[in-house]
């Protein structure tokens, strides 16, 4: 793992550590980052996106991952930040999601099997054509569990059950409007079944395209960061209505 990918590591679980008991503590020497997700695809536009929901601080700088053309991956649970970049560059060299998947399990040293053990992660890959493969371990905190929709997938771990998933998804679905709000949607679907049973405290969204920025040379439609609030999916939802209307305008001209 690069020196950067470490930090962002060190950002999250040590996020992640303030909010666990002393004897929770004591019996890991890295907490799970209990979150929900969604990845999706709009075939309409071509845009690709992931955003997220957790009860720890700034959970966005080290789940959501993206990059136009190639796609978007969230990385959680038992969390191995490489997973991202490693994702993203297996999309690049041709491979599925699904022999991504498999491809990083192969790779994961899984250097503690008893307490950092590679079967406690969850992660999604989504390429830029809306093909999607998530993997629960059978370690993850439980609930924890995913579902694959069409031109999606909702996952999570530490969840009120397997209810959340399947809102998110149903949101997803049958939301229209431009793909944030379709995100959007989902995440506040997963949290009125219950989402993360330790609380909220932060979200995030990224959605890339090629040039589908607003500045020259730009392929971030939006990036959105929500890094410590009471009320995190609220605040996003502020933000993404303003993104919307604003690309809506741009495209409108």
């Amino acid at each position: 793992m690069s020196r950067m990918a470490r930090l962002a590591a060190l950002t999250v679980v040590f996020g992640a550590w303030g909010t666990m008991s002393v004897a929770a503590q004591e019996q890991a020497p890295w907490p799970p980052v209990a979150t929900f997700s969604i990845v999706g695809f709009d075939p309409a536009t071509g845009e690709v996106g992931v955003a997220v929901q957790s009860r720890v601080f700034s959970v966005g700088n080290g789940v959501i991952w993206g990059e136009a053309g190639v796609g978007v991956v969230a990385t959680q649970a038992i969390v191995d930040v490489s997973y991202g970049p490693q994702g993203l560059q297996l999309l690049r060299e041709g491979y599925s999601p699904a022999d991504a998947v498999k491809e990083i399990l192969a790779r994961d040293p899984d250097p503690d099997p008893e307490r950092w053990t590679r079967e406690g992660r969850q992660f999604s890959i989504m390429n830029a054509r809306g093909e999607v493969a998530t993997h629960t371990g059978e370690r993850a905190s439980d609930w924890a569990g995913h579902r694959i929709g069409e031109y999606c997938s909702a996952q999570g771990n530490i969840l009120a059950g397997p209810g959340v998933v399947d809102d998110m998804v149903d949101a997803f679905e049958t939301t229209e409007g431009h793909l944030s709000l379709r995100l959007q949607a989902a995440l506040e679907a997963g949290q009125a079944a219950g989402g993360d049973t330790r609380g909220m405290q932060s979200a995030a969204m990224l959605i890339v395209q090629e040039d589908g920025g607003v500045w020259l040379n730009n392929d971030v439609v939006l990036r959105l960061q929500v890094d410590d609030d009471p009320e995190p999916i609220a605040e996003l939802r502020r933000l993404v209505e303003i993104a919307a209307a604003r690309i809506e305008r741009r495209r409108s001209r």
